[in-house]
């Protein structure tokens, strides 16, 4: 049993897309509700995602979050106002090994992102359409990614191929070891940051900038970048549809994001203790 069930939950630090949204990219009547009963309740609320922090901030403001969020898995918390906490580049060593690794794959589209932008040099592939309609706005072109490589935010691999993500995030990660880190946010997007851009490192910032001790905070996601918080938080959840893997490393499994998992676990472990 995790420390959560004896000390109350304080701090409650979520994933985005496949936890608070359903697959429409939109949270329902009921997690809305639910998150705003924890405010109600006193309990601090904030969001830690793959995405940049300017595609957070929509969810910002219908969650009414008025403390950090953790962007780029963690990689850069930003305040409400949009000024930066904590951000945590990508070394331009494990940058090139990145890029050379996933441009040498046919079925990869390759996105780099930089200065708050999203970036790709090749023609749109399929899954440009995918992580548009995900953010809210479209990439901008560039002839090369090399004027960016010493400010570097999140490089991503984007595949309907999921075999052959896990494939490069095998390869990749030895490559990699002691510069950066690999995971899959999505079974469709393959995830390069700096080391301490994670959101286990998220997770601990923020309850030490908020006050509040490890064991008093709850994490819920279902990617293979949420288990890093998992580790380190009181409570962990998983949501029902993720991989069972990441269920393995959760306290709890809750419903999947069709059926409100999130709020379902924030009603039963926080709320209704």
């Amino acid at each position: 049993m995790s420390d959560a069930a004896i000390h109350p939950i304080r701090f409650v630090l979520s994933d985005m897309d496949g936890t608070l949204l359903r697959p429409d990219h939109l949270p329902s009547q009921r997690t809305l509700d639910t998150v705003r009963a924890l405010r109600d309740a006193g309990v601090f609320f904030s969001l830690a995602s793959g995405r940049p922090p300017k595609a957070m901030l929509q969810m910002v403001e219908a969650f009414g979050i008025d403390i950090p969020v953790a962007g780029f898995n963690g990689g850069t918390l930003v305040n409400p106002d949009g000024s930066v906490l904590v951000a945590h580049h990508l070394p331009a060593e494990a940058a090139l090994i990145t890029l050379a690794l996933f441009s040498a794959e046919p079925d990869v589209e390759v996105w780099l992102f930089a200065d708050g932008e999203w970036l790709r040099r090749d023609p749109p592939g399929p899954m440009v359409a995918v992580e548009a309609a995900g953010l809210g706005y479209g990439p901008l072109v560039v002839e090369s990614f090399e004027p960016y490589l010493d400010r570097v935010d999140k490089i991503v691999a984007a595949s309907h191929n999921t075999q052959l993500l896990v494939e490069l995030e095998a390869l990749l990660q030895p490559k990699v070891q002691g510069l950066a880190h690999a995971s899959r946010s999505q079974p469709i997007y393959l995830d390069v940051t700096a080391l301490k851009a994670n959101k286990g490192e998220a997770l601990k910032t923020l309850a030490a900038h908020l006050g509040v001790p490890l064991e008093q905070t709850a994490a819920i996601g279902d990617g293979g970048n949420d288990p890093a918080m998992f580790a380190v938080a009181g409570l962990s959840i998983a949501m029902g549809q993720a991989e069972e893997v990441v269920k393995q490393q959760a306290n709890v499994v809750t419903g999947t994001n069709r059926e409100d998992g999130a709020a379902e676990a924030i009603e039963h472990f926080v709320l209704n203790r």
